[in-house]
């Protein structure tokens, strides 16, 4: 499939294209690519990605025939151009799977969405009448002040559910108390559902929380086939993706930037491409991004950059000699007990990213820090890790594992503490004078966006390109969240 199938492109004109310079091949950097392609024949986008794969965060790794995500991507989003291009991309490869996800939690698991009845089987009786107890106290005096997750999710689930199903897991995933983490992240991805629309989704089957959707798309050889499949086609099109090549420097005269300069990861040599004329699309990280600039950034900006945090993540992929041990898409771990934190089965969101029958493959993901003592575990301790932790939540035993692939992410996850939003103003601030320069996606806006929300934010960017005018630091911002905030403020 080419660009040309898909959309009635002007005629090609005469005049040169103006280079369009894209930092990172994953989903911004490469739907930016394509929505200019698309909508455009006067730009050249060429995309620089520094590893040897196409998709980031969202790729898919492959191990002795068996693929594997780098945790779960799900394809579900309510925004139309977004759904569009994934449907042009992938075709007749996106298949239609059911949701089944299941919480682990004091030796039982929970039906995640909410069941009432399940979830009052698991917590008792006795639990079952504090937690709502709980409830109606902080409905009664909540929280005037919702700058924390803590905060936020008390006032909607209450202090004694939040001890439950919030506190243990939220500490495993970001390494730090919810009383650090903002509430602007819990807003995001959490967004409106509360204690008694959960429940009442559970009595009735309504669900319109997009976090707790039953069913959704998926790549039939997973969420790196659509990128690996987005990569073909700006090459076929005009444009140029350009694998192990690193941005390493970023020349700027004034607030202009006139030269990129890209490494190759394979034998350290370096390239100037001229941006005088030319645009510039960032992806990368927003702490590397400012280190990158000569000459630098004022040294409020740097020191801003420095404070930027971020969430590393690895996943220890299992093989067994025994089909699937459990049919989850996905288990949350909130056991404080083992290590791990989310296990994915892959077969349930796909059988084609499985060679045999009469295996599976199960994703053991961890979330950590680059440099500590989980990151710098050998390939065989993680291993004997992961399957000692698989048999001690009673899913399978050790000795059934067969095969093992560890893939390491630096930088998965932006980290909303408190001290970030402040370093970002200033960062953004700064950046919004480049002349012809923007910044897209996850780490290139420094939130944590769904893939569609990134996408968005690389298609608003393209369009910006072609005269349009979108802000795109506000892709996701949730305006009930900050209406409802400054309701409380006044309030108080």
């Amino acid at each position: 499939m080419t660009l040309q199938t898909i959309d009635d492109r002007p005629e090609q004109r005469s005049e040169p294209k103006q280079d369009v310079f894209i930092i990172g091949g994953g989903p911004a950097g490469l739907t930016a690519a394509y929505e200019l392609l698309k909508r455009s024949d006067a730009h050249r986008p060429h995309v620089f990605e520094g590893s040897d794969m196409v998709g980031g965060i969202a790729r898919t790794e492959t191990s002795n025939g068996y693929r594997f995500d780098i945790g779960g991507h799900r394809f579900f989003t309510k925004v139309p151009e977004v759904e569009a291009m994934w449907h042009e991309v992938m075709g007749d490869d996106f298949i239609t799977v059911p949701r089944l996800s299941r919480i682990y939690y004091r030796g039982k698991f929970f039906s995640y969405p909410l069941k009432i009845f399940n979830a009052l089987e698991n917590i008792g009786p006795y639990e079952s009448v504090r937690i709502l107890a709980s409830y109606l106290k902080w409905q009664v005096r909540p929280h005037k002040v919702e700058d924390t997750f803590e905060q936020w999710v008390m006032n909607r689930f209450g202090g004694r559910l939040y001890m439950h199903f919030f506190r243990s897991y939220t500490e495993k995933v970001w390494g730090i108390p919810p009383s650090n983490i903002r509430a602007d992240w819990a807003a995001q991805r959490i967004k409106n559902l509360s204690l008694l629309k959960a429940v009442w989704n559970s009595i009735s089957g309504a669900n319109d929380t997009t976090s707790l959707i039953e069913e959704f798309q998926y790549p039939r050889l997973g969420p790196g086939q659509m990128w690996e499949k987005t990569r073909d086609i700006v090459n076929e099109t005009g444009g140029k993706v350009e694998m192990r090549s690193i941005v390493t420097g970023l020349r700027r005269e004034g607030m202009r930037i006139t030269q990129v300069e890209t490494t190759d990861t394979a034998d350290g040599s370096t390239a100037q491409h001229d941006a005088r004329n030319g645009e510039v699309i960032n992806s990368m990280a927003l702490r590397d991004l400012i280190h990158a600039f000569d000459p630098p950034p004022p040294d409020a900006v740097l020191e801003a950059a420095g404070r930027l945090a971020y969430r590393d993540f690895l996943i220890v992929t299992l093989v067994l000699d025994t089909p699937d041990p459990f049919p989850d898409n996905w288990i949350y771990v909130h056991a404080p007990e083992v290590k791990v934190g989310r296990i994915q089965n892959f077969r349930a969101w796909s059988r084609d990213l499985l060679p045999d029958e009469d295996t599976a493959s199960i994703g053991m993901e961890y979330f950590c820090q680059e440099g500590d003592g989980l990151w710098t575990m050998s390939d065989e301790e993680l291993r004997d890790l992961a399957g000692r932790e698989l048999e001690q939540l009673g899913l399978a035993t050790q000795d059934h594992v067969i095969g093992a692939a560890i893939i390491r992410q630096p930088k998965a996850y932006p980290v909303y503490d408190a001290h970030y939003q402040e370093a970002l103003e200033v960062i953004s601030d700064w950046l919004s004078k480049l002349e012809n320069f923007q910044t897209v996606g996850r780490n290139g806006l420094h939130r944590y966006n769904n893939q569609d929300h990134s996408m968005l934010s690389a298609m608003y960017a393209a369009r910006n390109l072609l005269g349009a005018s979108h802000d795109v630091w506000n892709v996701n911002v949730e305006r009930s969240y900050h209406e409802e905030f400054e309701l409380r403020k006044e309030a108080s």
